[in-house]
């Protein structure tokens, strides 16, 4: 029996040292968050109380010792993740992940975003340049004195931090702002079908925009002057998306802010859930508090980025959502075929800018472990030639990229005004001078104002040719000065008492310039009309409430079509009593979401693939926003020429025929997926969503060190977003990054919750705290009032000035 003791004591020991691990886990990549630390720079003392989730809450004597707090309690948590943020936006990943990550890098450098950053810095005015200064004072005083607190994923990827600088910043804020930049996509699209099927029937196709709001808004497309493909000498394919492939700062979004009209109190209620891809954790915003004597601000940020972006202080409450304003241009310029070096404009030849850049790639063979990688950067009056970095483009041509803020940036940036603004009035103000960034913004003050911005410096188009690439023949400027802030959308306290945007068209019909052909479908935003108008005050519970809604008002005109044409088969009928039954909510335990979307998605292939090829047709449905309302427009109209199958003879194909044909389609996928009985094709086992950590996204400990996939509702059409892309359905690639409703009538708290957690450390309890939540509905807070917040301080760091 000595060996069943031995093995009794030896299983008790192994038990030990397990819980003696999982309770040290947590002290291996910590940082002194309690006691006192002396920081150079500051000049009074600052104290950072932390609450119960880990959120920091800054109380400084003055605005310059609170965003260098911010600067440091960031880099406490998130500077991993700036760092990372960083390497990607300057075109640096083949430092971290070596010569996989060479053509993303050379793509990031052609595009020139750290270029653009560092054109910003040098004109910064210097009540600009200090707000930026300050908080990069912060983040390297975190690096520089307290080397002992490093995170851990440093020493697991195997980079070292680097100071900071106001020029990585700006980069940060440039990269948001071309994430946002979406408009690109229909160029492509549009050149990509203008190619294969002529400009007649391209137009056929164009995307439907419809503002909801504008009863003369017949949701006619914009129709460019698309020329014919032998004028531009140029093969498009989907590789030119790869220059708005991969970027996770991407802005979809919901936000909208009612007035004390439509509130249970005397002040307004605002709500906000920016759609991003928020799959690696702890998430994309960094959550936190700042007060000082004049300042009361409780909101997120990227990190990286100073003050807030969107939440409440003491006087007003914002949000925002992307408003895809146009800021992009493609360029097909023609190379002076007697010099290489040069290009035409016209009869005009004029030299190529010639930009050097050096790559410095990971590589366990090279000394010192990297090698480097010489590169070259052609540039036109326009911006930089994009066809170099984009492989499969055959032209004789060369593209360029032209992006409005490159060339409409001031020494202002407006978004410091977001913390000190007290009115309404005053937020339209700062928010005129952010012109990289084009949101939706919605606010309120506590008089009671609501109202409504878009940024953005948009270029005057007189030809109103933003949707093809430009063929250049000339040195006229097909770009004519800028939109005129005071004509930019706007909007203050209307009548209905309430104020939102979903990412649809904001414009009126008779807008007087063009601004985008590229905005999503009205789906979301009509469903929030619809949630609206119901009877009764709103309170912050209904807009906890709203923003997981999961009614597809999509479906709720397609389903109908699709069950009667599944009904008329045996082989589909059990699928169209299914949808025939359906109440078209998007919910995780119901077989009908999963039938509709993969039912859907193989007839709209059937409906393109066959005119397009399956190349156009993948890249144009990957681009949710270009076909869906025109798609639903045939669906409900009951005929159209693209039905027709042009490659079958003797019939010509039904809408019937086709729902038919992409419901057996669907039948085949998802029983070989999910079984053979319909009834258990529940939407929850496809569509889910996974976070992971940074240090492993992939392999063996991927589901320990992240989530493992969740079950999820709704969909790229419904409030409660969960978007997913063709190459891997229906894994959600983006969905709300936070959840926040902000009652200007409550003093002590906002109700708000994010993917992950506050920290981006390893192993720490406050990395992945909120998922629950987060996947629940369950309400968390951010504190606002004193009272609350010393009520669930856990633990409270003095910062005291070093002297020198």
């Amino acid at each position: 029996m000595k060996w069943l003791k031995r093995l009794l004591w030896a299983g008790i020991f192994l038990i030990i040292v397990i819980v003696a691990f999982a309770f040290c886990l947590p002290y291996l990549n910590d940082y002194q968050s309690e006691g006192k630390l002396l920081l150079t720079g500051l000049k009074k003392p600052v104290t950072v109380k932390r609450d119960e989730k880990g959120m920091a809450f800054i109380y400084a004597e003055n605005m310059h010792d609170a965003i260098m707090a911010q600067g440091f309690v960031t880099a406490q948590d998130r500077l991993f993740q700036m760092q990372l943020t960083r390497l990607f936006a300057q075109g640096r990943i083949c430092e971290l992940a070596g010569e996989k990550a060479r053509h993303l890098d050379i793509r990031m450098r052609t595009i020139g975003l750290h270029r653009t950053a560092k054109k910003q810095a040098k004109m910064l005015d210097q009540e600009t340049r200090d707000y930026f200064q300050n908080y990069v004072d912060g983040v390297n005083a975190f690096i520089e004195q307290y080397p002992g607190d490093l995170p851990l994923e440093f020493k697991l990827a195997g980079i070292k931090p680097e100071p900071w600088s106001v020029t990585d910043s700006l980069c940060i804020l440039y990269y948001m702002g071309y994430s946002t930049s979406a408009n690109l996509n229909t160029e492509v699209v549009t050149q990509m079908l203008v190619e294969t099927v002529g400009p007649d029937r391209a137009v056929e196709i164009l995307p439907i925009n419809i503002n909801p709001d504008d009863p003369g808004d017949s949701g006619q497309t914009f129709i460019p002057p698309l020329g014919r493909p032998s004028a531009y000498s140029l093969k498009a394919d989907e590789n030119m998306l790869a220059l708005i492939r991969d970027l996770p700062l991407r802005v979809g979004s919901n936000n909208w802010v009612v007035s004390s009209n439509l509130s249970p109190g005397p002040k307004p209620v605002l709500a906000s859930d920016p759609h991003l891809d928020p799959r690696i954790l702890p998430g994309v915003w960094y959550p936190l508090g700042i007060i000082t004597p004049e300042v009361r601000a409780v909101g997120a940020n990227i990190p990286g980025l100073p003050g807030f972006a969107l939440g409440r202080t003491n006087y007003i409450s914002i949000a925002m959502t992307n408003n895809y304003g146009d800021m992009q241009d493609l360029y097909v310029e023609t190379v002076n075929p007697n010099d290489p070096d040069r290009y035409l404009e016209g009869k005009k030849s004029l030299p190529f800018e010639v930009i050097e850049e050096t790559l410095k790639i990971k590589d366990k063979g090279a000394q010192e472990g990297y090698r480097e990688d010489k590169i070259k950067i052609r540039l036109t009056r326009r911006g930089p030639v994009v066809s170099d970095v984009l492989p499969g483009l055959e032209t004789e041509k060369v593209i360029t990229l032209r992006w409005a803020p490159v060339e409409s940036m001031t020494p202002v940036i407006g978004l410091s005004g977001l913390l000190t603004a007290k009115t309404t009035a005053d937020l339209h103000e700062a928010l005129a001078d952010v012109p990289m960034l084009c949101l939706n913004w919605v606010f309120a003050d506590v008089k009671g104002n609501i109202g409504y911005r878009a940024s953005g410096t948009l270029p005057i188009r007189p030809r109103g040719d933003g949707t093809v690439p430009y063929q250049v023949t000339s040195s006229e400027d097909n770009w004519k000065g800028w939109i005129p802030q005071a004509d930019m959308p706007h909007s203050d306290n209307p009548k209905r008492g309430w104020l939102g945007t979903c990412n649809h068209k904001t414009v009126p019909n008779n807008y007087p310039f063009y601004y985008s052909s590229y905005f999503a479908p009205s789906y979301r935003y009509s469903r929030l009309k619809e949630l609206m108008k119901s009877p009764g005050p709103k309170t912050v519970d209904n807009h906890w409430q709203y923003q997981r809604d999961v009614k597809n008002l999509m479906a709720a005109k397609i389903a109908p079509v699709m069950a009667k044409a599944l009904l008329a088969h045996e082989d589909t009928r059990e699928m169209g009593n299914i949808l025939s039954n359906w109440n078209f909510m998007d919910e995780p335990g119901l077989a009908a979401p999963t039938i509709f979307q993969t039912t859907y998605i193989n007839f709209a292939r059937l409906v393109f693939e066959d005119e397009l090829g399956p190349e156009v047709t993948t890249t144009m449905l990957n681009n949710w926003y270009f076909w869906e309302e025109r798609l639903q427009q045939m669906v409900l109209s009951g005929s159209s020429e693209w039905f027709d199958d042009e490659n079958s003879s003797g019939k010509v194909e039904t809408i019937d025929d086709l729902f038919h044909q992409a419901g057996r389609k669907a039948k085949a996928q998802l029983s070989a997926r999910l079984g053979s009985d319909p009834n258990n094709w529940l939407w929850g086992k496809v569509h889910t969503l996974e976070l992971v950590s940074p240090i492993r996204r992939k392999g063996p400990g991927k589901e320990l060190l992240g989530s493992g996939p969740m079950p999820m509702g709704g969909s790229g059409e419904t409030l409660y977003r969960g978007w997913y892309g063709l190459d891997d359905p229906f894994a959600v690639t983006n969905c709300a990054s936070l959840r926040m409703v902000a009652d200007m009538a409550d003093d002590d708290k906002i109700v708000a919750v994010l993917p992950g957690g506050v920290t981006g450390r390893l192993f720490s309890p406050h990395q992945k705290d909120q998922i629950k939540a987060f996947m629940d509905g369950s309400k968390l807070y951010w504190w606002f009032s004193d009272k609350a917040i010393n009520e669930h301080t856990e633990s409270t760091l003095t910062l005291e000035p070093k002297q020198n």
